[in-house]
């Protein structure tokens, strides 16, 4: 080819994808001089389709395509040709003939996959996509994004990314990848757009619909991470991985049989796995299955010695005592990892919890207090807690849900009255009242259900970036149809945890005292139970109690005591500004005096009395929280005093709560931490 002509196709080249008719003038003019120049007949092809003539296209390039098969660029615009004119057929034999020339070209497989999913060959279509997602796996730009992004670059691995989408906009992996930072660096809502948009570029894309499905769990959108996980389940590449990611998402709906049953199978096929047997234990122990429950912990540890949570999960359901070969076997664990705190930090931490429950319950409590103190202190470490911060945004919400703030706002919100909302502290008897009320022909118990704190959590965040200068300024512009929209979210999110026809549902997140001012203002007619217990006992018994999520300030003496000081002050501020609001349930008074203060709360609910609620450990509903084995029995008196066996060192809680715990349980109003203390007795409600 005369250089002259190889010039003129290079200008028309150039023109091709914002003049395609300029394009196509040059390379016909080529063509008139040296007729059927291969180059020349391609690119007139490719100014063709985009020109939207892709009928006039299709015979010239299978014409073309007969002396040239080993043309990659051939059969790719030959199958862009066909699949837009709707011969799919002719499509996936050019795109089957490039991707065997050219298997390390992503594209080639992505659009394969495309082409023979909308033949009806799924199956095909997400071997395809898999393919496409193995050879994306060697692109040096992609390789050098994810190095980046796990060497902690993230500014430097999404440039990389956002320049290769303008070049590639259509890229799967990219888009998966550029979602995976997004997503590191805080922004859920953004990375979940992203990973979508993958997946739903690659239907077969399996790592990106995992994440997807992990996403949606964070963002509590739990039904399509339910659908999505199905999806996973019919990958031809068959994994475990996909089977417990289900199971995990059948849990947080509340399926603990199904999820059950996954496990049960996966440990019929290949028994030796001790985190599906703890898994197992999980659900059976939410079940109220109790032998079963510690039978599949056993396993666990039988399997994996040093498994600190599957020890914890044993401790943890009170009414099991480890004995002395259990502490053995736990004090070994930890010699075997000494050294390895940093990679088995975890296990360590359950380690120190699971013993110092072993050590209480045969009676050494000083030896148990130095186990529990280690525990927190490593735990303590891992997580993020500034008690000075969470104080300010607690006296920002008290400082704004004020009596004469609340009849400014007037009526509005949703007037629904199905929600109850318990709250409190964790290990405050918040459970108990929860079984009691469940056992009422009338109530649904849940779960503890994260929604109010993520409705809350996007308004403060509109303060967070500077829509509004503070916290009571964004309420006060939240108008009458804002407040009811924000109700019927709440509904409408929640609904997926409801299983029976019964006209009202708890909602036992125990933080959302934190926002029962919102709560007051969007669910007007919902019920709201505030579950309190002696503030030694609650704060000691958080302490010693290893959280799974959400309880961050509970791993601290300090922290704790200055949490409850805070819940205390708002709690009392709430009275003064919303009277009769707010039922008070005081653990100590429930377990002197059960029918009093069943038929006291049922009052406050407008529920009649029905016995079932006297004997609520009969109620075989699923149970979640720590306190799901004692539940299941009669009430007892053992805990109410038990914290005295530790009184002595228990000095950083008495310093911040002497005048509440003085006072308790008469606590009527408390100002912000740091200030005085007034009491005086708290109406029943």
């Amino acid at each position: 080819m005369a250089d002259g002509v190889r010039e003129e196709l290079a200008r028309a080249g150039a023109l091709l994808e914002d003049r395609p008719g300029q394009a196509l003038e040059r390379a016909e003019a080529v063509l008139c001089r040296v007729p059927g120049l291969p180059p020349a007949e391609l690119l007139a092809c490719q100014a063709l389709r985009r020109l939207g003539k892709a009928q006039a296209a299709l015979p010239r390039l299978e014409v073309l395509a007969r002396p040239l098969p080993a043309v990659p660029a051939l059969w790719w615009e030959l199958a862009h040709v066909a699949m837009e004119l709707g011969h799919d057929d002719r499509a996936i034999d050019a795109l089957e003939r490039l991707t065997r020339q050219q298997p390390a070209i992503a594209d080639g497989w992505f659009l394969l996959a495309r082409a023979l999913r909308r033949a009806g060959r799924g199956q095909d279509a997400w071997r395809a996509d898999l393919s496409g997602v193995h050879a994306a796996s060697r692109d040096p730009e992609l390789v050098e994004a994810a190095v980046a992004m796990n060497d902690g670059r993230l500014d430097d691995a999404r440039a990389r990314l956002e320049r290769r989408g303008t070049r590639h906009p259509d890229d799967p992996v990219g888009t998966r990848l550029l979602g995976e930072i997004i997503w590191r660096e805080g922004d859920i809502a953004a990375a979940l757009v992203l990973v979508e948009r993958a997946v739903a570029m690659a239907p077969g894309f399996d790592l990106a619909r995992d994440f997807l499905i992990r996403l949606l769990l964070q963002s509590n959108r739990l039904e399509e991470a339910l659908t999505h996980a199905d999806m996973l389940m019919q990958s031809p590449m068959k994994a475990a991985g996909h089977d417990l990611l289900k199971a995990s998402v059948l849990v947080r709906l509340g399926e603990q049989e199904a999820a059950g049953d996954i496990y049960e199978r996966l440990l019929a096929q290949q028994p030796a796995q001790p985190q599906v047997w703890q898994n197992l234990g999980h659900v059976r122990k939410t079940l109220g299955r109790q032998a079963a429950a510690v039978d599949a912990y056993r396993r666990a540890v039988a399997l994996q010695p040093t498994m600190g949570e599957a020890w914890w999960s044993l401790a943890n359901l009170k009414t099991v005592r480890l004995d002395a070969g259990d502490i053995a076997a736990m004090r070994g664990a930890l010699v075997t990892l000494a050294g390895h705190d940093g990679a088995h930090g975890e296990d360590v931490f359950h380690l120190h919890f699971s013993l110092g429950k072993a050590l209480e319950d045969a009676g050494d409590h000083d030896a148990a207090f130095d186990h529990y103190d280690r525990g927190n202190r490593l735990r303590r470490a891992m997580i993020a807690h500034d008690a000075d911060d969470f104080g300010a945004e607690v006296a920002a919400a008290t400082a704004t849900f004020t009596a004469p703030f609340l009849a400014g706002m007037g009526d509005g919100g949703c007037p629904a009255r199905d929600p109850i909302f318990i709250v409190g502290l964790p290990r405050s008897g918040s459970t108990l009242v929860e079984q009691i009320l469940s056992s009422h022909s009338q109530v649904e118990g849940t779960m503890e259900l994260p929604d109010m704190m993520m409705i809350a959590g996007r308004l403060q965040a509109r303060v967070d970036e500077g829509e509004f200068p503070d916290f009571r300024t964004m309420i006060a512009s939240l108008s009458p149809a804002d407040r009811t929209r924000l109700g019927e979210e709440y509904l409408e999110r929640t609904r997926v945890h409801r299983r029976s026809d019964r006209p009202l549902f708890i909602d036992k997140m125990p933080n959302n005292w934190q926002h029962v001012g919102l709560i007051g203002m969007i669910l007007p007619n919902a019920r709201i139970i505030d579950a309190r217990r002696h503030p030694i006992a609650c704060c000691f018994s958080g302490w010693k109690q290893h959280f799974a999520r959400g309880q961050s300030f509970s791993y601290d003496l300090t922290d704790i005591a200055r949490y409850y000081r805070d819940y205390v002050s708002h709690m009392a501020a709430y009275d003064a500004a919303a009277p009769g609001r707010v039922h008070r349930v005081i653990y100590e008074r429930m377990v002197q005096d059960t029918p009093g203060e069943v038929e006291r709360l049922l009052a406050y609910l407008g529920l009649p009395f029905e016995p079932a609620c006297l004997s609520f450990w009969q109620n075989e509903r699923a149970v979640r929280t720590a306190s799901s084995e004692q539940v299941r029995r009669p009430i007892f008196t053992d805990a109410v005093d038990h914290w005295r066996h530790y009184e002595a060192r228990l000095a950083p809680l008495f310093a911040i709560l002497g005048p509440i715990v003085d006072r308790y349980p008469d606590v009527l109003a408390a100002v912000a931490a740091g200030h005085a203390i007034t009491c005086a007795a708290t109406p029943d409600n």
